[in-house]
């Protein structure tokens, strides 16, 4: 994208938003449905799987459960790299976001409508081949309307973060109540309408984004289309029969997950540090760029396990009985998000009233990765036994969990729109989703080694485990941080 054009792409002064950008409120309105589709779904998702058939679920065993919501999360985030292609090469983030939204919703409609585990393949499939779209270009949409050096750019990061809180915490607790009155398949059906609401909104709007959002920042050449159309067709070929001959499974999904992230991540900073194009400043950002990518890795491997060691904690573990009623078991995942929509603001405020003198990007990310380790230690002296932890205990554990969270989440997403050389600007941002996909896949595999009868050393090792890489790279934040080249 050329400077006219980034001078062009909107009013840089407009403040209509709660101070930013009067667009930032499209976006962040089909990310809040976009999110309470998704974690409303993902929610009771875990326990459909394992629940007995008595229960309305599947009755799979509870360690592969696991692996096939890490493999899925982790699959989400996989398919960024996707949607960063099809912005990048063919039609632009604009019309990405859109037609990845429509097969979001069509992923929770199989969910809610087709039977057994037919729809929970379709389904998952679907929502995640879309969230992997509108999650990698909503952010970069976001990251369209601020030039490099605004200072309302994190603030604004924290905001559009907000949006997708608010959807997280909507979400679990409409779908937990209608799964416990009329079923899983009702609560996954809300999932479908809130998407639905979202792609209305977002249609109505939608021709009041910058110019630049429909910009193909690095068309495919002439006659390659039919080339990469064949090798879809391949992979798809080859994935049937690999799940055929049984070397496809669903306990390995989280394992497999994680082998084709990890090779496509070091495929990614090849191909990009490889780029004859991509030197000088460009080149330092995408080296500095390294550690907060694993440091990113170790922190999602922990903060996932909300959706896998914590669901299965508030269902086995934890006293969910508030004044004789019994809390549905996805309502623990609406705890996060409220700390989020409380705090996230503070945070805001925060970094921009210290303005200069805020800790640099690599010192918040290790912070973030220490204190998501720390979490996991709050867990040791919570009580024993069958339903007999404390929901204000938990509380306290997940309070921790959003601070770490607002230390390096919507930061790391605003540093990558920074640091990305502009002829790979969506397909950086893919690159900083690829560290969740391999952090959310590896909590799935993590969350097998998880014994409620001896948990002490599972949150003891991986708790350590986060907590020395976030040590390290706060001591390296200063080398990191001249590798940023300017870019704070």
């Amino acid at each position: 994208m050329s400077d006219t054009q980034l001078k062009t792409s909107g009013d840089r002064s407009d403040r209509s938003f709660f101070g930013q950008p009067g667009v930032l409120a499209n976006l962040f309105g089909v990310e809040l449905w976009e999110r309470f589709s998704f974690y409303g779904m993902q929610g009771i998702l875990l326990i459909y799987l394992y629940y007995s058939a008595a229960k309305g679920g599947l009755g799979i065993d509870e360690a592969v459960a696991t692996g096939i919501v890490g493999a899925y999360g982790g699959g989400v985030y996989l398919s960024t790299i996707l949607g960063a292609w099809l912005a990048d090469r063919l039609i632009g983030p604009e019309r990405t976001l859109f037609y990845s939204a429509i097969c979001v919703m069509l992923g929770h409609i199989a969910l809610s409508l087709l039977p057994g585990l037919t729809g929970v393949g379709v389904g998952l499939v679907l929502i995640a081949l879309g969230s992997g779209g509108v999650k990698a270009n909503a952010t970069s949409l976001v990251g369209s309307l601020y030039d490099e050096h605004d200072p309302r750019r994190d603030a604004g990061f924290s905001l559009f973060y907000m949006g997708i809180n608010i959807g997280a915490l909507i979400g679990p607790l409409l779908t937990g109540l209608l799964q416990e009155a009329a079923g899983f398949h009702w609560g996954f059906a809300a999932a479908a309408v809130g998407m639905a609401i979202g792609l209305a909104q977002y249609a109505a709007f939608r021709g009041r984004l910058p110019e630049e959002t429909n910009h193909v920042a690095n068309p495919l050449p002439a006659g390659r289309g039919m080339l990469y159309g064949g090798a879809a067709v391949v992979v798809v070929v080859l994935i049937a029969v690999l799940t055929w001959v049984d070397v496809i499974t669903a306990s390995r999904l989280s394992n497999i997950v994680i082998g084709i992230s990890l090779v496509a991540a070091i495929a990614y900073f090849a191909v990009i540090l490889g780029d004859k194009q991509v030197e000088g400043r460009e080149r330092s950002r995408v080296f500095a760029f390294i550690p907060l990518f694993v440091c990113n890795v170790v922190f999602w491997s922990l903060y996932q396990q909300q959706f896998t060691v914590v669901t299965i904690y508030a269902d086995k573990r934890l006293d969910r009985n508030l004044f004789g009623w019994e809390m549905p078991v996805s309502w623990v995942q609406s705890i996060n998000p409220v700390f989020i929509i409380v705090l996230a603001g503070v945070f805001a405020a925060l970094w921009t009233r210290l303005g200069d003198r805020q800790p640099v990007t690599p010192f918040k990310f290790g912070a973030g990765t220490a204190l998501m380790g720390v979490a996991f230690f709050c867990f040791l002296p919570m009580p024993g036994g069958e339903n007999t932890a404390p929901l204000l205990g938990l509380a306290g554990i997940l309070l921790v969990f959003t601070v770490a969270e607002l230390l390096i989440s919507p930061v790391g997403l605003s540093a990558t729109t920074k640091l990305a050389p502009r002829k790979f600007a969506t397909q950086m941002v893919a690159l900083y989703f690829l560290s969740i996909a391999l952090g959310t896949a590896l909590a799935g595999t993590l969350a097998g080694y998880y014994n409620p009868d001896d948990e002490s050393p599972f949150f003891i090792w991986i708790g350590l485990a986060s907590v020395v890489t976030g040590v390290v790279v706060m001591l390296a934040s200063k080398p990191i941080h001249k590798l940023m080249a300017g870019v704070d």
